[in-house]
């Protein structure tokens, strides 16, 4: 806790709020647990699961199942946006697995959690990303993490609003939603200060991934919200590698918080 004279003739302090925003974790646990050394709060906004590194190909849940030149395959074949190829080929590399594929897949995630959520400081506030299993979160998260999913919460004095999950892809990962319940959540939390979501709003800028070379999804509703409630931050992740990591959309500072996994640095905010 730091705080700051005010200037007044009373000689009262005035609080600073210092919170740390991470997105994009993908099973590093080992920065995470660091991640809100110094602040008041850590803010996560998901995508905790690590089920293949597109840098690595030797790291994640289908590495381990099927190897890395697999793993090279199925990115090279996604990368081309052969989206039916690559699952035909996935479907024949899970024909070799014994076992049912959403519970050795599920055994995995686990794993994974226990690790990552025994990470978190507190308090933390989180969210789903597209990659994560929400039915799990609940069993994991401690007394000191709070999951929300459009809810809000109050930080420091200013209201927080989280959206998690990601629109529907060919990618078909495991928290995409329609549209239109996507919508319905931006809309049950209203106004707020801080709009926090795992996926960008849809700006051509803010959704195209410079390394991948194509465009991510991104919500028109959360534009159309951040236009109209006017918060004075939105922010988000999902998008590793973005053309702009931040942008003003009227009165509101449009964030990318970062690729966690790959940076190990939470973003910063802090107010007084």
């Amino acid at each position: 806790m730091r705080s700051t004279p005010d200037g007044n003739r009373t000689g009262r302090a005035r609080r600073t709020h210092r919170v740390h925003v991470v997105s994009d974790v993908h099973g590093n646990a080992r920065d995470l647990a660091r991640a809100g050394d110094g602040a008041d709060a850590l803010v996560c906004l998901g995508d905790l699961v690590l089920f293949l590194d597109y840098a690595d190909h030797s790291r994640g849940i289908f590495p381990d199942l099927f190897g890395t030149e697999n793993a090279d395959r199925i990115v090279a074949l996604r990368t081309a946006r052969r989206f039916e190829e690559a699952r035909e080929f996935g479907r024949r590399l899970w024909s070799g697995i014994e076992g049912d594929r959403a519970a050795v897949i599920e055994q995995a995630v686990r794993k994974q959690y226990a690790e990552l959520f025994a990470a978190f400081p507190t308090p933390t506030y989180a969210t789903y990303g597209n990659v994560d299993m929400p039915p799990l979160w609940r069993e994991y998260a401690g007394p000191g993490t709070t999951v929300l999913d459009g809810e809000r919460v109050e930080i420091g004095g200013r209201v927080f609003g989280f959206v998690g999950g990601g629109l529907r892809t060919p990618m078909r990962t495991p928290y995409e939603i329609s549209d239109e319940e996507y919508a319905a959540k931006i809309e049950a939390v209203g106004e707020v200060d801080v709009l926090c979501t795992h996926i960008p709003p849809e700006v051509p800028e803010l959704v195209y991934d410079t390394v991948a070379r194509r465009f991510e999804r991104g919500s028109r509703a959360l534009l159309e919200a951040i236009r109209r409630t006017r918060p004075r931050y939105a922010l988000f992740g999902h998008v590793h590698q973005p053309l702009v990591r931040r942008m003003r959309i009227g009165a509101t500072e449009c964030v990318n918080v970062g690729h966690f996994a790959g940076t190990g640095k939470p973003w910063v905010l802090e107010w007084g």
